[in-house]
């Protein structure tokens, strides 16, 4: 019996492309993954028939519909005892190249059915991480041999407190302070170089820089200086996107390291806190004796 090894998430929202089994192949033509896609689904929601009485509202919140992504390796393992050390080594690296693999088709159906609302989806968002093996017509049907459940809350955790996501999300909401086109354009070119979109990462990067090195400069950081004067030497040496559909895509690792870079600098921008103008800003203030009335 021939073993294949799986990396299976689940979301609290369905993904956009039908349910089923796509096949993934190389750009020789050689099958690389098998991602199967299936809807664990919330009750069914019949409409409204006629004209009803009105009724209170209800604290118990709406069923809501599950998908289940599992990406199969093409190549089966060698055999059993190949089967447990690999689920033995599996780890925040395998979900990572897993989900690679699902938005590449979540990125083919965006482009396919003309939705840019379609989108890539990471760990955090997952309600479930699992990684396990199995004979492949069981895994394709959701069961396997063995498996486990990994915990990425902690690399979450690290992630979130180095961000300040809470801080700048209320400076955000409440107008004080606004994003920078710079911001943007950077989780663009990540998200297409992680996903392996070379041209369009170094489109995405090449804007990030021509807009993001302004804004930057406007806002006369005296603690940004050093880092202004590396970006600029950084995108000088940028290589140039493909100038043709089918030209070759630029290297890399020079698009990673200007990206790396760049995001640096951000982070660098917000690790002391956040300002409006010369003013600190707390980003939880104490309402006024006044406010609201």
């Amino acid at each position: 019996m021939a073993l294949f090894s799986f990396v299976q998430v689940e979301f609290p929202w369905a993904l956009g492309p039908s349910d089923g089994r796509h096949l993934l192949r190389d750009k020789k033509g050689d099958p690389q993954h098998v991602v199967v896609l299936s809807t664990l689904g919330a009750p069914r929601r019949h409409r409204l028939r006629g004209r009803r009485s009105a009724r209170p509202a209800t604290a118990d919140p709406s069923p809501v519909t599950t998908a289940r992504a599992t990406v199969i390796e093409a190549a089966p393992l060698a055999d059993e005892r190949a089967a447990r050390d690999w689920l033995s080594r599996a780890d925040p690296d395998t979900v990572d190249a897993g989900l690679t693999v699902v938005n590449r088709v979540l990125f083919a159906h965006r482009i396919a059915a003309a939705d840019p609302h379609v989108h890539e989806v990471t760990t955090a968002q997952a309600l479930v991480l699992r990684v396990g093996y199995g004979d492949g017509e069981a895994v394709s049907e959701g069961r396997w041999l063995d498996a486990k459940e990994l915990n990425l809350t902690a690399r979450r955790v690290r992630r979130a407190a180095a961000l300040r996501p809470q801080e700048r999300l209320a400076l955000l909401l409440t107008g004080r302070q606004a994003a920078l086109d710079v911001e943007e354009f950077v989780l663009r070119a990540r998200a297409d170089l992680d996903a392996g979109r070379v041209s369009h990462g170094a489109w995405e990067l090449r804007q990030a820089y021509a807009v993001g090195l302004p804004e930057l400069e406007r806002e006369g950081r005296e603690d940004l200086r050093a880092r202004l004067a590396e970006l600029r030497e950084v995108q000088a040496g940028m290589p140039a996107p493909a100038s043709e559909p089918d030209g070759p895509a630029p290297e890399v690792a020079p698009l990673r390291h200007a990206l790396e870079r760049l995001e640096a600098a951000l982070r660098a921008r917000t690790a002391t806190g956040f300002t409006v103008g010369a003013d600190p800003v707390d980003a939880d203030p104490e309402p006024s004796p006044t406010e609201g009335a």
